[in-house]
């Protein structure tokens, strides 16, 4: 009966079965007049009237309803879109609609194919879900004439799929993202089926390749599905595709592998009832896993369904110009007809394109579409531009007191172990709002608290599935950081813990993200949504077993360099500041929050109250280090991050002791976006009270956890000529902790011998003696990497509190 699917059964045939037998059961599928006259007529109407306005903008600058011949002052002067992937993507939006009109189904759309944004917007503009957030574009002549002549010009929309884009929430500038991002979205929405449009460009890319394997992560019982759809056109930009030129056995025999069931869908001259009957099949399949789950029944490895869509490249559009083919090659890309504004031949080509949808059928006098189309736009709070999962959906997380987890100053803790018990809470009072994204390091990085309460959602795991676990342990940092976006920007709180030299990894897709945090703070209508939180340890101090490729702490100069708006970064000293600082990172909402810090036990310097007032400030005084208090000092020596501030602390111990007529000031940063000239960034001191904790006149030298050419461009020009940094310096190895400070110039002998030189200048008594004790303490620290070369091992004492 027409309109009407009984879905097959789950799971498939036996993975053994030969190829030729999975190929006949994925691609048999009886989709003859599955679509009644009505349903077929509407779909029909709306994808040429979409692929009719997404043409037009990328041409078009009046015009918009071909009342009149084209000329060429109609053409915009600069020709910018992507029209090859576009009649694809309407496609599928219209046949998601006709579902969702139907069915009454809870959907997101996210295009991989970023480029698409003609297509997506068409869509919107037609559904009116655009004037919904941007009244500028009613469903009239007036906001059809400004949504395609605004299209790809300065102050109107970009051609890609941005923030800005009703519905969105995936860029897709950088390939290869899209599905992570869709598993990310659908964890705890267990009624929302993300429909993922994989390009065959993209589907190239390594990051998509791990993701193939996200539903082995996703609880049916919890979570709603994905669909992805890979979207086979068969070109990228100027070359084949690799999916473009595998046949039906290759793909079905891939992603059966991978654990989907795999339907085809290419019949061209029947394309709407297949596409139409393979959505409702794999509808079908969803809804027949989760209902196992959610009975308690759950189908052991269920196979989840997955699309492929073969369409030309370009479909509908010019098929040959110029004695060139342009539909189905990579000429249909980007601007089929890229001289139009001065060519007569191709703006006679593009008049007889344009006008070979009719438009004159799909509009009427007003410019509104035509009744036949709008039925099957689904109402408002089920349109795909409108789902309130997109752009206002964020749920405060609960957080502990995080008093309750510090430790007495003066003890030995480790941060990643103290942040452990304080996260354990936090799952258990957030059990569907809160989740860990971790690259397999949970237990190596001391967080392992965590699983007291909860455990890993690995469904391919007879021992957690159907479990519920809000920890994701998958080693592929792009899949990680994909489905923390999705998690994020659909109203969640998650947490990415790494190791410090890996995080390097998503670096690009960070900044990605942050562009689209940018446009989303921008943009009026979307809501403020929860931070990115990375948790950076096993850094580059506390990595000399591993070596030399385990020591690296890029990630943070890559935070650095984003917008300060959107940039924290934080360096808490130790254990009682780790958990006020990342307290504080899990509520706020709208950064890119990076916590750099140490698993190994090291001393707690400040009680809860202390660390409290510091962490407040960002940056202080640390008295109780410092002679008199730090009032008067000759030098200001200054440490950021866990094992620089134990040197700077020791520095000012072994000063003590040598040279007791230097004054010594200590400075501690936590935040250290504090240091950002005037007002570069949010948090940024003051001139003046820059001078207050760094003096106006006396040296200063910083012991950094990072680059130092980073504090450099950070402090951009302040304390010229009186400040000295050290920092990673790209030196290390296989050896012991304290040699990593040796390699460096980082260790307490470093920072001692700079003190002493910068206070000489201030204080006549130092400057006396500066050169006796500068090389009593190289001679010290030369005994020190002997004694480290002759036992494999530092002096067993060397990491004890400091005595004052």
């Amino acid at each position: 009966m027409p309109g009407q699917y009984i879905a097959q059964a789950n799971p498939p045939p036996d993975p053994s079965l030969l190829s030729d037998d999975i190929l006949k059961y994925a691609t048999t599928l009886d989709t003859k007049n599955f679509l009644n006259e009505e349903e077929l007529k509407s779909i029909d109407l709306f994808t040429r009237a979409a692929d009719y306005i997404a043409a037009a903008m990328i041409f078009l600058n009046s015009n918009a309803l071909l009342d009149k011949p084209i000329t060429h002052d109609m053409i915009k002067p600069r020709l910018l879109g992507h029209w090859g992937t576009c009649p694809g993507l309407i496609l599928i939006y219209a046949h998601l609609n006709r579902i969702i009109r139907n069915t009454g189904l809870d959907a997101l759309y996210v295009v991989g194919p970023g480029h698409g944004a003609p297509a997506v917007l068409s869509c919107l503009w037609l559904e009116d879900s655009l004037s919904t957030f941007l009244p500028e574009y009613p469903r009239n002549r007036e906001g059809l004439t400004r949504l395609i002549s605004r299209f790809s010009v300065p102050g109107g929309f970009p051609s890609h799929i941005n923030a800005e884009t009703p519905g969105a929430i995936h860029e897709g500038g950088e390939l290869g993202y899209a599905l992570s991002v869709s598993f990310g979205a659908v964890m705890d929405n267990p009624h929302l089926v993300v429909a993922c449009v994989i390009g065959d460009g993209e589907a190239e890319t390594g990051p998509t390749a791990a993701a193939w394997h996200g539903y082995k992560y996703i609880d049916p019982a919890e979570s709603g599905a994905v669909l992805p759809i890979l979207h086979v056109n068969g070109f990228k930009i100027s070359e084949r595709t690799i999916f473009g030129v595998m046949d039906d056995k290759e793909i079905t025999a891939l992603f059966t592998g991978y654990g989907y069931q795999v339907r085809i869908v290419e019949d061209l001259e029947n394309i709407h009832n297949d596409l139409a009957a393979s959505l409702t099949w794999a509808l079908s399949e969803i809804h027949t896993i989760q209902k196992a789950a959610r009975s308690g029944s759950p189908i052991i490895k269920p196979r989840w369904p997955m699309l492929v869509l073969r369409t030309p490249k370009g479909w509908t559009g010019p098929k040959i110009i110029n004695g060139e083919f342009i539909e189905g090659s990579f000429r249909s890309h980007q601007v089929p007809l890229p001289n139009a504004k001065t060519d007569a031949k191709e703006l006679a080509d593009l008049q007889k394109w344009l006008g070979s949808y009719g438009p004159n059928e799909l509009f009427d006098e007003a410019g509104s579409p035509v009744e036949a189309i709008l039925k099957i736009v689904p109402e408002d709070g089920k349109k795909l531009g409108m789902r309130e999962e997109s752009y206002k959906a964020y749920k405060p997380l609960l957080t502990p007191d995080w008093r309750k987890y510090t430790v007495a100053a003066g003890e030995q803790e480790s941060c990643m172990k103290a942040i452990g018990r304080f996260l354990k809470e936090v799952v258990k009072e957030n059990p569907k709002t809160f989740r860990i994204f971790s690259p397999d390091e949970l237990v190596s990085n001391k967080l392992d608290a965590v699983l007291e309460e909860t455990g890993r959602n690995f469904q391919w795991d007879i021992a957690s599935r159907n479990q519920g676990g809000r920890v994701i342990e998958i080693l592929s940092e792009h899949t990680c950081q994909g489905m923390l976006q999705g998690y994020t920007l659909t109203g969640r709180t998650g947490l990415f813990p790494s190791y410090e030299a890996f995080l390097g990894i998503i670096h690009t897709m960070m900044v990605q993200y942050s562009k689209f945090a940018k446009m989303a703070y921008e943009t009026s209508w979307r809501q403020p949504c929860g931070s990115l939180n990375y948790l950076e340890t096993s850094t580059w101090t506390r990595q000399e077993h591993n070596g030399f490729s385990h020591q690296n702490p890029s990630f943070i100069g890559a935070v650095l360099s984003l917008k300060p708006r959107f940039a924290r970064v934080y360096l808490p000293p130790d254990a009682n500041c780790f958990l006020s600082t990342i307290s504080h990172c899990l509520r706020a909402k709208g950064y890119v929050n990076l916590m750099v810090g140490s698993k190994q036990p090291t001393t707690v310097w400040l009680d809860k109250e202390a660390a409290d007032k510091h962490c407040i400030a960002g940056a202080s005084v640390w008295k109780f280090a410092s002679v008199d208090d730090g009032v008067d000092p000759d030098v200001v020596i200054v440490g950021v991050g866990v094992e620089m501030t134990f040197e700077v602390i020791a520095a000012a111990a072994l000063l003590r002791k040598l040279v007791p007529a230097l004054r010594v000031r200590v400075v501690n940063v936590t935040d250290l976006m504090v240091l950002s000239l005037g007002t570069a960034h949010p948090h940024a001191l003051s001139e003046d009270a820059f001078e207050t904790l760094f003096t106006k006149d006396r040296t200063v030298h910083f012991n950094y956890h990072g680059y130092p050419i980073e504090l450099r461009g950070l402090l951009n020009g302040r304390g010229d000529g009186r400040v000295s940094i050290e920092g990673y310096n790209e030196e290390g190895t296989t050896t012991s902790p304290f040699d990593m400070m040796l390699c460096n110039h980082t260790s307490r002998f470093d920072v001692a011998i700079a003190a002493i030189r910068g206070g000489a200048r201030f204080n006549p008594r130092v400057a006396v003696e500066a050169h006796e004790k500068e090389s009593y303490i190289k001679h010290l620290a030369q005994k020190e990497r002997d004694y480290i070369y002759a036992n494999g091992k530092d002096h067993d004492d060397i990491f004890d509190t400091p005595k004052f």
